[in-house]
């Protein structure tokens, strides 16, 4: 009995010591908590209790799409020569609506924000009270300056037109936003119940924040498509991105995507597969993935514990990625061809832009053929968008095609053994 009570003492004074060490919680009244509005907090209050999530959130692309060039000047990749800039801009000569040494050009100290910087890179500037991004932009692959919107910029206020999935927290009403980037309330909304709340609360802690990973395939995928979508807003004229949206919620509600149906030739080839950027949501929705369920998430990470294994957030890199469900059983066909197994080559074929031509893979998944280019000269193929083919007739690349994919693999026979063999035994 005393060692009973002795044991009990123990774990009593051991629990204290603990609590003392890092520090009691303060009480708090949950029901004024649930009581006012939801507010965004910021990543950096999510980081206090997430910081594992939060480092890997800071190596990706998501962290860095806005970057306040105020604060940090390393944030811009190009010296503001403008100079160079107009020499670039002038060897576009036709492809510009305004000449060259008209464009506005903005000094380096007027660049309040930057966005992206994978690709691309272009400039926020203010004018008015309003933001805007200058008509220029760099190309990072080749290393030159084209111009963005030259004619009409200033008629294209960025908060309104981009600004839901360049920043987090927008508020068009305002003129503002909480925090530059795709930041952690952009997946999992505000934040300011689930910061406020106790640990000790456990549960109704986990209620008042979205989790993607809990939620249905088909509305989580939707937080994705909010983005990596071209279209138009429904709750509010003239936005160009999903106003009103929150995670969890069914996107078409708040957004329409485009489609080359309904008049977008810029934007989408005749059969419906993206030429631009950020419109992968476009893409998967006409894929085989779409209808078996498989989803952005099967492919890619928002953020995972420790180092990630490439930096285009795939679980896998290249072909590896496919083959983690794909198990290639023959060579047989198609695959007869390529012996390099390089499954991204011809299912996702490099015909979408982001700074150049062909710098954006397809999210089909589906080869395209020579005979589709055949069919309508504006839809390209995956043949020549390898750069061994992208010179050769289109007629004899088909025929090729046919010819290849209907042989089959190479097969052995029983090799007898020579009768002298057989007889030296």
């Amino acid at each position: 009995m005393k060692t009973n009570k002795l044991l009990v003492m123990g774990i009593t004074v051991a629990v204290a010591v603990f609590a003392n060490a890092c520090g009691r919680e303060e009480p708090v009244d949950m029901d004024a908590v649930l009581s006012s509005p939801k507010a965004f907090v910021g990543s950096e209050t999510c980081k206090t209790c997430h910081l594992e999530h939060y480092d890997s959130w800071k190596m990706t692309l998501h962290s860095r799409m806005l970057q306040d060039a105020q604060k940090n000047r390393d944030a811009l990749i190009v010296p503001i020569e403008e100079k160079r800039i107009r020499e670039d801009l002038a060897q576009l000569g036709d492809q510009l609506k305004v000449p060259a040494d008209e464009i506005y050009v903005p000094a380096e100290d007027e660049i309040l924000y930057t966005i992206g910087s994978q690709w691309k890179q272009r400039f926020l500037v203010r004018k008015e009270g309003t933001l805007y991004i200058s008509p220029i932009q760099y190309n990072a692959e080749t290393h030159r300056w084209v111009n963005y919107h030259e004619q009409d910029w200033q008629a294209r206020p960025w908060l309104l037109k981009c600004g839901g999935c360049h920043a987090t927290g927008v508020d068009l009403e305002k003129g503002t936003f909480s925090e530059p980037g795709v930041a952690c309330e952009a997946c999992h909304g505000k934040g300011s119940w689930h910061a406020a709340l106790p640990k000790t609360a456990v549960f109704e802690k986990r209620e008042t924040i979205v989790n993607p990973a809990k939620l249905t395939l088909g509305v989580a995928v939707q937080i994705c498509g909010s983005c990596h979508n071209r279209g138009s807003a429904t709750q509010h004229e003239g936005a160009g991105w999903p106003v009103g949206y929150e995670p969890g919620k069914a996107l078409e509600a708040y957004y329409r995507s485009t489609s080359f149906e309904a008049g977008d030739v810029r934007h989408v080839y005749a059969n419906e597969f993206s030429k631009g950027h950020h419109q992968q949501f476009i893409d998967w929705r006409q894929s085989r993935h779409y209808s078996e369920g498989v989803t952005c998430m099967s492919c890619h990470y928002v953020h995972q514990v420790g180092m990630p294994p490439t930096r285009s957030q795939t679980v896998s890199a290249g072909s590896k990625q496919c083959f983690e469900c794909h198990v290639q059983v023959n060579r047989n066909l198609a695959h007869s061809i390529h012996s390099f197994a390089n499954c991204l080559g011809c299912h996702m074929p490099r015909i979408a832009k982001s700074a150049e031509s062909g710098d954006i893979r397809s999210h089909v998944f589906m080869t395209l053929l020579p005979a589709d280019t055949l069919r309508d000269d504006r839809i390209p193929n995956s043949c020549q968008a390898c750069h061994k083919h992208k010179d050769e007739d289109l007629k004899e690349l088909q025929e090729k095609w046919e010819t290849l994919a209907v042989i089959p693999s190479p097969r052995g026979r029983i090799v007898e053994e020579p009768v002298s063999y057989r007889f030296s035994r």
